[in-house]
């Protein structure tokens, strides 16, 4: 690990030390997507050049690639499309709705986006100590960056680099941020998509998640909430102002709360069944809840372990 990336703020390697005897994989609806650990070395063909990679001890030698070595004093080694078993693409929201509760501090009381990066800070470690292939995409209304999924020594520190440096946009559009991402992926693997998923238009984000999943990419929703979005808070008179642009409005929260809850928990339930009948999956994270035990309890569920 590069010492610039163990320097991050999001990426706390005490804490994910407790999650060292697990990895994150696919489920059992994902299967002809991946065959395994040890893939195949297409006996009898050659298979495409992917990357190199510096040499781990335990690695096979037979795979060292000499003229680099030669030529730079330090052992690499060649992996090919074939031998990469996880390809996972994480997607960050950063529109200005994912900075509630911003300013308050850490836990329940830090932002959507904060708790977010901390999440994709720590699945970045997980899955690049594995030898597998992460990339980040920030989208908002577009796709911000993109850097595209690797194994390589570096790709840790580029992605907790860009988490670091990630701005808030003004508003949200994920559909055609995910359209212009599906263009730009080379090969299937797993789609993680981090989210409030406040959005003017669901049937657009499902289409285009869709489009992944037509393409046999597995797709997994990871929603974030504060907990104070879940209900309103009580006194005489609040204004309550949106955060991409929507104006304001003031009025006492005893006069909206049952609305308000009616249609936050019509949405709940309405994200959930969307993303099952696009073959998605869903799971609620709360930023009232330590990131490290809501990603364990999520290794623990796709993998069936007790």
């Amino acid at each position: 690990m590069s010492p610039i990336a163990a320097k991050s703020r999001f990426l706390e390697i005490g804490a994910l030390n407790r999650l060292s005897h697990l990895r994150f994989g696919t489920r059992h609806a994902m299967e002809g997507t991946y065959t395994g650990r040890h893939r195949s070395r297409h006996k009898g063909g050659a298979s495409e050049f992917l990357e190199h990679r510096q040499y781990s001890p335990g690695d096979d030698v037979r795979r060292l690639d000499w003229k680099v070595l030669g030529r730079t004093g330090r052992p690499y080694i060649r992996l090919y499309e074939d031998e990469t078993n996880l390809v996972a693409t994480l997607v960050l929201d950063v529109s200005r709705s994912m900075t509630f509760g911003a300013g308050l501090g850490r836990g329940a009381d830090s932002s959507k986006l904060d708790y977010a990066r901390y999440l994709a800070a720590a699945m970045a470690y997980l899955i690049i100590k594995e030898r597998d292939r992460f990339g980040l995409a920030l989208v908002s209304s577009k796709l911000d960056a993109f850097h595209p999924p690797a194994s390589t020594s570096t790709q840790l520190e580029v992605v907790v680099n860009a988490l670091e440096g990630a701005v808030p946009a003004p508003h949200t559009a994920l559909a055609p941020a995910l359209r212009d991402l599906f263009s730009r992926l080379r090969k299937r693997g797993m789609l993680i998509v981090v989210s409030d998923f406040l959005e003017d238009d669901l049937e657009q984000l499902f289409a285009s998640l869709r489009l992944f999943r037509h393409e046999h990419f597995g797709v997994v929703l990871l929603h974030i909430l504060h907990p104070m979005e879940e209900r309103l808070p009580t006194g005489p008179a609040y204004r309550f102002e949106g955060l991409e642009g929507e104006g304001y409005r003031n009025c006492s929260p005893e006069d909206i709360a049952d609305l308000y809850e009616r249609r936050f928990r019509a949405f709940l339930t309405g994200l959930r069944a969307r993303a099952a009948a696009a073959g998605c999956g869903y799971h609620l994270f709360s930023t009232a809840v330590p990131y490290v035990e809501q990603l364990k309890t999520l290794l623990v569920e796709r993998h069936g372990y007790g």
